[in-house]
């Protein structure tokens, strides 16, 4: 394989990288708006330390979720 063509390869691989960087964002704002939006959660009132606590008790609720199926 040439040069320019692994330099091409290379070029859409990093394209493609970005392209599922940008998704997994949209993902995850999505999933953190519909989360705050449904525990009625206001925005105003969220520190970072609250938003970590938050995280971190939502994450067990689905570990203990999954277990019980």
């Amino acid at each position: 394989m040439s040069q320019s063509n692994l330099e091409k390869q290379e070029a859409k691989l990093k394209q493609l990288n970005q392209k599922i960087k940008e998704e997994k964002y949209k993902i995850e704002q999505q999933l953190g708006k519909q989360i705050i939006s449904q525990a009625n959660l206001d925005y105003a009132n969220l520190s970072n330390d609250q938003i970590k606590l938050l995280a971190q008790q939502f994450s067990e609720f689905l570990k203990v979720k999954s277990v019980d199926h």
